[in-house]
C-alpha cells in the first residue's frame, strides 16, 4: 500500500507541469488526470475495505490524509486544465473571427473578388492549431534551418523564385512563391515564401493583393517565423488602403505577440505614420 500512495504521488508531481510538453496536448493531460483520479479512489476503497488493520499497514492515519491532499490538488490541476483549454479556445475563436473580418473587407477592395466564394476562415493556426513557441522573425530570405527537411528540388524552386524577384518580374515572383507555398505546405522555406509573395505584389502595385498575401501567411502560422512581419505587412497594407481603423488595431497587435523583434520596432514607426492613437 505505502509503494502504491509513493507511486501516485510520483505520478501527481509529473503530471503538474506536463502543460509545458509540446508532445502532450489539454486532452491527454486531463485523460492522465482522470486515470490517477479514479486510481486514488481505488487505492481509497481498498484501504477502507481493509479495516483499521489495513490503514496501520498504509502507515496509518496520515496515509488518508495524504491521499486527500493528493485529490485536492488532482480537483485543482484538473480545473487549471480546463480553464487553459477554454481561454485557448476563446484566443483561437476571437483571433479567426478578426482574420475573417479582414478577409472579407480584403475581399471588398480586390477587384473580381467573390465575396460568396470566401466560404468559412480556418481556425487560426490550422484545424489543430495549439499553443507553440514564438520565434523571432527570420530575416528575409534565409536558408533553410539547419536539420530541415528539403524535400527534393525544394530549395532550387524556392532560388528560382527569389531570382525572378531580384530581376524585378513581381507578378511573376508572386505567381512562383504562391506556388511555391502549395507545392511544399509546412516546409521550413513555406513560411518565408508566403511572406515574399505579399512583398512581390506590394512591389507590383497590387496593395490589396499584399495584403491579402500576408494575411494568408500570417493565418497559416500565427507563432510562426514570418508571423511577426506577415502582420506588419498587413498592417501597413491596411493604412494604405484607407483602412485606418484596422491598420491600427493590427499593427498595435505586433508588439505585443512579438516584443522586441525587428517588426515590432517597425509597427511603432508605421503606426505613428498612420497617425494611431
Amino acid at each position: 500500500m505505502r509503494r502504491v500512495l509513493m507511486a501516485g504521488a510520483m505520478a501527481l508531481a509529473l503530471v503538474a507541469p506536463a502543460h509545458a510538453q509540446d508532445a502532450q496536448t489539454l486532452a491527454d493531460i486531463r485523460a492522465q488526470l482522470a486515470q490517477l483520479s479514479g486510481d486514488l479512489q481505488g487505492l481509497r476503497a481498498q484501504l477502507v475495505s481493509g479495516g483499521a488493520q489495513g490503514i496501520q499497514q498504509a502507515g496509518g492515519a496520515s496515509a488518508l490524509e495524504r491521499m486527500n491532499a493528493m485529490e485536492a490538488q488532482l480537483s485543482q490541476l484538473t480545473s487549471r486544465t480546463e480553464e487553459l483549454e477554454n481561454r485557448i479556445n476563446r484566443v483561437v475563436t476571437d483571433g479567426t473571427n478578426r482574420v475573417g473580418d479582414l478577409e472579407f473587407r480584403l475581399c471588398e477592395l480586390e477587384a473580381g473578388c467573390d465575396i460568396s466564394a470566401l466560404g468559412q476562415t480556418q481556425p487560426l493556426g490550422g484545424a489543430g492549431a495549439s499553443a507553440n513557441p514564438v520565434t523571432a522573425p527570420a530575416p528575409s530570405g534565409t536558408p533553410a534551418p539547419a536539420g530541415a527537411s528539403l524535400a527534393m528540388n525544394e530549395q532550387a524552386d524556392f532560388d528560382r523564385a527569389k531570382g525572378v524577384l531580384g530581376q524585378g518580374d513581381f507578378r511573376g515572383a508572386a505567381d512562383l512563391f504562391a506556388t511555391f507555398a502549395e507545392t511544399y505546405p509546412g516546409g521550413p522555406l513555406t513560411a518565408d515564401a508566403m511572406y515574399l509573395r505579399g512583398d512581390a505584389l506590394k512591389q507590383a502595385g497590387d496593395t490589396a493583393g499584399a495584403a491579402r498575401a500576408w494575411l494568408d501567411g500570417f493565418s497559416a502560422a500565427p507563432n510562426g517565423p514570418r508571423a511577426g512581419d506577415n502582420l506588419l505587412g498587413l498592417g501597413v497594407s491596411l493604412g494604405d488602403l484607407g483602412q485606418k481603423v484596422e491598420a491600427c488595431a493590427t499593427l498595435a497587435e505586433v508588439p505585443i505577440r512579438f516584443p522586441g523583434s525587428p517588426a515590432a520596432a517597425q509597427a511603432s514607426s508605421a503606426m505613428t505614420g498612420f497617425g494611431c492613437q
